[in-house]
């Protein structure tokens, strides 16, 4: 075998050696020394979620030491810390809109100072920036049973408040998230029954002229939940079809509604309306 055939094989096994290589790295899974974690809690209809990694005390010193005081901390190993919140919260009294926050902490001997910043996808606390605080409150640390690994817990839950616990090594440190549970479902009550319904099933009796008593009904049902154009214009039609002389009266209201859409209604709608509101003066 020649010089340049051997440098040849040797180049293509050394490739082929990368290549195994690299195909086993990428399949190789190994146990982080600060395992990931996540938490959540449902409080009322609200998702509260915490992501995080949990490092091991290790028989070291943790509070002053491992962790210095008075410096931020990523509150956890490896990646960002993260706190989503799934409708806006109260923290400690203090309001926060909904979000995924990163959660850092500045630990002293006394007061801790919580962080939620709006920057959620750094590494760490390593380009953490105070411009970038959505919120900061205090929270005093307790002594605590002894935890080898970090930990998030919700204590005290009820359906408008919970705590939220740091635990690690002899201390827990909490603070109350709570959220306005009544007004959270009253909005969703609202937007579930809204006008559009009726109002579809309305519309289909009208187009395929079937079911007009029905429909009837069902557009009262959805003015009642909101008069707009549409179902207006829908009831005036219906009532024209039966030469129902209130028509007249709904055909004025949804020419009314008309003048506040963004996007004006066709020509043949409009002209259609102001000849069924027409035909009361005419009488």
């Amino acid at each position: 075998m020649s010089t340049l055939q051997s440098r040849t094989a040797l180049a293509a096994g050394l490739l082929s050696f990368l290549a195994a290589g690299a195909t086993f790295a990428q399949q190789l899974d190994l146990p982080r020394p600060s395992p990931n974690a996540t938490v959540s809690q449902t409080v009322g209809v609200t998702e509260i979620t915490i992501k995080y990694s949990r490092p091991g005390v290790k028989d070291r010193q943790i509070w002053g030491k491992l962790v210095p005081y008075g410096e931020v901390w990523r509150t956890g190993a490896n990646e960002n810390t993260t706190i989503r919140f799934s409708t806006p919260v109260k923290v400690d009294g203090h309001e926060l809109a909904a979000g995924i926050y990163g959660l850092q902490t500045i630990p002293n001997a006394g007061a801790w100072t919580v962080i939620f910043s709006k920057d959620a996808d750094e590494w760490g606390a390593f380009s953490y920036k105070q411009e970038d605080d959505a919120l900061r409150i205090q929270a005093t640390p307790q002594p605590a049973e002894f935890r080898e690994r970090m930990a998030f817990d919700f204590d005290d839950v009820t359906d408008s408040a919970a705590k939220v616990v740091l635990h690690w090594e002899k201390l827990k440190v909490p603070f109350t998230v709570e959220v306005d549970t009544p007004a959270l479902v009253a909005a969703k009550i609202k937007k579930a029954v809204s006008w559009q319904t009726p109002y579809q099933a309305a519309n289909y009796c009208i187009q395929n002229n079937t079911c007009l008593d029905d429909a009837s009904r069902w557009l009262d049902a959805s003015i009642a939940l909101e008069g707009n154009y549409n179902n207006l214009r829908a009831k005036a039609m219906l009532l024209a079809k039966k030469n129902d002389p209130a028509a007249a009266g709904y055909a004025q209201r949804a020419l009314a509604a008309a003048k506040t859409l963004q996007q004006p209604p066709a020509a043949q709608q409009i002209k259609d309306l102001e000849g069924i509101a027409g035909s009361k003066k005419g009488k």
